[in-house]
C-alpha cells in the first residue's frame, strides 16, 4: 500500500492509483469535468489540479498524476478555488454555455459545476466563435456550441466501443470533436449508433434528437458498468 496525505488526512492507494482514485476512496471531493470511470485520463479539464506541498506547491492533475508515497496533498484551499473558479470562467468564456436555451440544463455537469465552485460571472470576454450544429445522424446531434473539448465522447468512442470514430481537429478555439476526419456523423462509415458518447457528454454538446430544452438526461456511469461486466483477459 502507499501511505499519503491529502488535506491533512492519511490515506492508503494501492499501487497504480492516481491521487483521484486515492481522495473518492476516503471520501474526499474534487471537482473534475473531463474525467469519467472507464476512460483513461487524460488531465484536460484541468479542473482537478491539486497542490503538492513537498513539489514546491507545484499544481497537478489529480486525475492523472499516480499516487506516491509521502505525497502531502492539498486539495481545497484558497488559490485552488480561484484557479478552478478561472479554468470555469474560461470555459463558459469561449463558447455559448447559455444555459436557459440547453437540452441539459439541470442536467448538466458543467453547470453543476459552475454552481458548486461559486462562479457567478464572467471575468473573460465572451468569444462565441460561429460553430456549426450536426444533426445529420437518425438519432443524434451535436451542436459544436456547446462543447468543452473535454474528450470524454472519443475515448467512449475508443476505449469503450472500439469504433474510433471522434477524433480533434483543427488549433485553439477553432478546435472541433469531429466525425470519420470530417464528415457529417450522419454519413459516418464507423459510427455504431450505440450513443455511448451521448451518454459520456457532460453538457448539452451531444444530445437525442427530440428533447426540448431541459430534457436530455445522461448516465455516463453506465461505461463503467460496461466495462465492469466484460471478461478480464
Amino acid at each position: 500500500m502507499i501511505s499519503l496525505r491529502i488535506d491533512d488526512t492519511p490515506v492508503q492507494a494501492q499501487p497504480g492509483q492516481t491521487i483521484l482514485d486515492a481522495a473518492r476512496e476516503a471520501g474526499i471531493r474534487i471537482p473534475t469535468l473531463c474525467h469519467l470511470e472507464a476512460l483513461c485520463p487524460v488531465g484536460a479539464c484541468r479542473l482537478c489540479l491539486v497542490e503538492i506541498r513537498n513539489w514546491n506547491g507545484r499544481l497537478v492533475p489529480a486525475c492523472a498524476t499516480p499516487a506516491q508515497e509521502g505525497l502531502d496533498v492539498v486539495a481545497h484551499s484558497d488559490r485552488l478555488a480561484e484557479v478552478r473558479r478561472t479554468v470555469l470562467e474560461l470555459l463558459f468564456a469561449e463558447r455559448n454555455h447559455i444555459c436557459a436555451f440547453c437540452v441539459s440544463n439541470g442536467h448538466c455537469e458543467l453547470q453543476d459545476l459552475a454552481t458548486e465552485l461559486g462562479m457567478d460571472h464572467v471575468s473573460f470576454p465572451y468569444r462565441f466563435p460561429a460553430l456549426r450544429v450536426d444533426v445529420s445522424h437518425a438519432k443524434y446531434g451535436l451542436d459544436h456550441n456547446r462543447c468543452v473539448l473535454c474528450g470524454r465522447c472519443v475515448r467512449a468512442c475508443a476505449d469503450v466501443e472500439g469504433a474510433f470514430t471522434w477524433g480533434f481537429a483543427g488549433r485553439g478555439v477553432h478546435t472541433l470533436v469531429e466525425a470519420d476526419l470530417g464528415e457529417p456523423w450522419g454519413t459516418s462509415r464507423t459510427c455504431t449508433g450505440c450513443g455511448k458518447c451521448v451518454q459520456a457528454c457532460p453538457t448539452g454538446a451531444l444530445f437525442e434528437k427530440g428533447k426540448a430544452t431541459a430534457e436530455q438526461e445522461k448516465r455516463p456511469e453506465v461505461l463503467a458498468e460496461i466495462t465492469e461486466r466484460r471478461p478480464r483477459a
